[in-house]
């Protein structure tokens, strides 16, 4: 009937201590009032709350404190914080009763709000007081039973995790590039069960390639628990595993590991996962993973890791001195990660890659033997959506895994191999390759000339061959291609006409030329979120002005104009920009990744087509097209600098829009950079195809040609 009463005072909703009318059982006549005890009891739980263990430790009864120093009783209260990763307490009284004139009973609840496990209740408690003589006042009787019931008797808080699954990667066929269907064996063995420690530790190891004094020391500080030692592989488990029994009485948990299904055909955009830096292990921790968790550490991997890894499970129980649990406190299941779908159909990128390196072989004798790589894109201009990113030359990355499937010493191999490497393979040279432009630039200056309004649609300039206004400069065509319009200076690529139009832009304002280099993505990040990229560099007068105390001139605006100087381009921001020309003018941020979701379930969209509008007149935009697109025939404009390449392609059906570019390196005896960006078709263009190739000639005759291959590959002609 009592309790009936107290709950009907307290009421069902919870209520914060501050707010709650504490009621009595009974009052027994002393000098020391019950509401004393009660004020004692909100006075610990307050400080509890307010996490002032030097306060909490000041309300125990000196007998308590005698049978805990302060330094255990901080110890204690840390240590079980740590595990539980304790945010924050919250207390709810419900009772007061009075046992005896010097002993009373505080009864609550106590909800812990973790950032790991969320908030979890342990209800019913009761916190003791007494009157202590010493004090003469009330104090809490205090014992480690007050963290939890039980851990007076020495039991102490554990908290296991369990890690998800990663989940897999898929191309945009549904085809598999990257599982778990490789296969590991974490060993684990419990100190104090151990038959022989001394060929333990030696055959652990020798299996683990950890240290015999490390293990030991696992082992001496938790001599109860079933602790991880570390991950063998398959091999290694059907050489030791036996011993490892006999010696350790382990035992083996089978886990299956990353693989990579296409290695180096995707192994740019994939990238790979590894343990986390040492910088990166808080961060690591915080999201509930520790320094052993495979996580992503470079491409997709990396960028999509939080979404590829799922969420760990933990579960926090009370277990005694021997390691065995008492009670399980709280258990928060893991969040299984979600798999991707790429934009990439592997089979097309395997296709592309292989046109590549067939060119290389084709050149053994020529540019090949020189050439540090190659790129190509291949980018939908009217969604941003990437069909195809080949980075030549490319690596396998499996060796980078952990558990790599070819073994450890032949992993290592390869990673040497790559690390020598001169041509840098690991370099995603279509996403982090800054390069000179050559005349690819070219459509860009012409924009800047005709949509600034300093020249006409239908300006004209006489090509001689020959520009002096600073030094003597000629065009690849020593003869020079006559009177010259924008669209045919673009067909022809007549360098002396953009030499002109450069100095004739700086005359007018020195900031145009590269201000729309920038306005159409150069000089900036390209907006991709799936894999890193270099921003890449346009001069401009406040540059050079701040950097190098020298004021521009027009020789800097005539060296941009054609893509030299300082200017730095990525293979992507080329596609980028050349989207834009075939698409009316919004530039696309450029996506791998479509989709992601559990399987099963209906997948979510990773990107929606995003465009930046640079606002070109349409007229201007109508005249680069007209110019471009000429590249790869013989027309009125005059016979294109890839018509050769392309004139007995099957592709003339379509019509292949085009600009080739040969931009110089530096070096006297370097080859330049070989460029070719081009769309098709012609009309309705759905494909933009961007090939650079470094250090290997000029751009029709190396990187049109492969271009080309690829194109014809895509529409299905070869």
């Amino acid at each position: 009937m009592i309790l009936l009463l107290v709950l009907a005072a307290v009421g069902c909703r919870p209520q914060r201590a501050a707010e709650v009318q504490v009621p009595t059982r009974a009052v027994l006549p002393s000098a020391f009032q019950l509401e004393d005890a009660e004020r004692v009891a909100r006075d610990f739980l307050t400080r509890w709350e307010a996490g002032d263990l030097n306060a909490m430790y000041q309300t125990l009864s000196f007998a308590s404190q005698e049978a805990t120093p302060f330094t255990s009783f901080s110890a204690l209260y840390g240590t079980a914080n740590s595990t539980m990763t304790l945010e924050s307490v919250e207390t709810q009284p419900i009772t007061i009763v009075r046992e005896r004139d010097e002993l009373a009973v505080f009864n609550y609840n106590v909800t812990f709000h973790t950032r790991m496990l969320g908030d979890f209740s342990d209800n019913d408690r009761n916190l003791m007081l007494v009157v202590d003589e010493r004090a003469q006042e009330w104090r809490v009787a205090w014992t480690p039973d007050d963290l939890f019931a039980n851990m007076a008797n020495g039991a102490s808080l554990r908290l296991t995790s369990t890690i998800p699954n990663r989940a897999n990667i898929y191309d945009s066929s549904g085809t598999i590039l990257a599982d778990q269907n490789g296969r590991i064996v974490r060993v684990q063995v419990t100190p104090n069960r151990i038959p022989n420690t001394s060929e333990c530790l030696n055959t652990l190891s020798v299996a683990l390639d950890i240290p015999m004094q490390d293990l030991q020391a696992d082992f001496d500080e938790h001599p109860d628990w079933l602790i991880d030692v570390g991950e063998i592989e398959a091999e290694t488990y059907l050489a030791s595993g036996e011993a490892m029994t006999q010696f350790c009485n382990v035992s083996f948990d089978e886990q299956q590991p990353r693989r990579y299904e296409t290695g180096p055909v995707m192994s740019h955009i994939l990238g790979y996962v590894g343990y986390p830096d040492e910088a990166d292990i808080p961060t690591v921790e915080a999201a509930g993973f520790n320094q052993e968790s495979i996580l992503g550490r470079s491409g997709v991997e990396l960028t999509w890791d939080e979404i590829l890894r799922g969420t760990p499970g933990f579960t926090l129980t009370l277990v005694d001195s021997s390691g065995a649990e008492i009670r399980q406190l709280v258990q928060a299941d893991a969040r299984p990660g979600q798999s991707l779908w790429l934009t990439i159909d592997s089979n097309f990128q395997q296709q592309v890659q292989q046109i590549v390196a067939n060119h290389y072989t084709q050149a053994k004798d020529s540019w090949g033997q020189v050439s540090l790589g190659a790129s190509v894109v291949v980018m939908n201009p009217n969604t941003g959506e990437i069909y195809a990113l080949v980075s030549y030359p490319s690596y396998d990355n499996n060796a980078y895994l952990p558990f790599p499937s070819m073994g450890r010493e032949e992993a290592q191999r390869m990673v040497t191999e790559y690390t020598n490497d001169p041509r840098n393979p690991e370099l995603n040279r279509p996403t982090q390759g800054a390069y000179t432009f050559g005349s690819t630039m070219k459509t860009v200056t012409a924009t800047a000339a005709a949509d600034s309004g300093v020249y006409a649609l239908n300006q004209t300039y006489v090509c001689t061959g020959v520009w002096n206004r600073d030094i003597t400069r000629y065009d690849w065509n020593r003869n020079g291609h006559g009177r010259m319009t924008l669209a045919s200076a673009l067909t022809n690529s007549c360098n002396p006409f953009f030499y002109e139009t450069g100095y004739q832009l700086d005359l007018v304002d020195p900031d145009i030329l590269p201000g729309y280099m920038k306005l159409v993505g150069f000089g900036s990040p390209t907006g991709i979120t799936d894999v890193t990229e270099n921003p890449g560099f346009i001069p401009d007068p406040e540059w050079k002005r701040t950097t190098t105390g020298v004021d521009w001139t027009f020789s800097d605006s005539v060296n941009i104009s054609i893509g030299q100087g300082e200017v730095q381009v990525t293979p992507l921001q080329a596609a980028r920009w050349y989207s834009a020309i075939a698409n009316g003018g919004n530039l696309p941020t450029p996506y791998l990744v479509s989709k992601y979701g559990l399987i099963g379930d209906e997948p979510t969209i990773a990107h929606e087509p995003e465009f930046t509008p640079t606002n070109i007149r349409p007229e201007v935009l109508a005249t680069l097209q007209e110019g471009i697109c000429a590249v790869t025939i013989t027309s009125p404009l005059g016979t294109g600098t890839a018509e050769f390449v392309f004139r007995n392609s099957p592709l003339q059906t379509l019509g292949v829009c085009g600009k080739t570019g040969t931009a110089q390196t530096g070096g006297e005896t370097t080859l330049s950079h070989a460029w070719f960006a081009s769309y098709a078709p012609r009309e309705n263009p759905e494909v933009v195809v961007v090939v650079m190739v470094e250090t290997a000639g000029e751009g029709s005759g190396v990187a049109a040609p492969i271009a080309a291959e690829v194109l014809e590959t895509y529409f299905g002609m070869r």
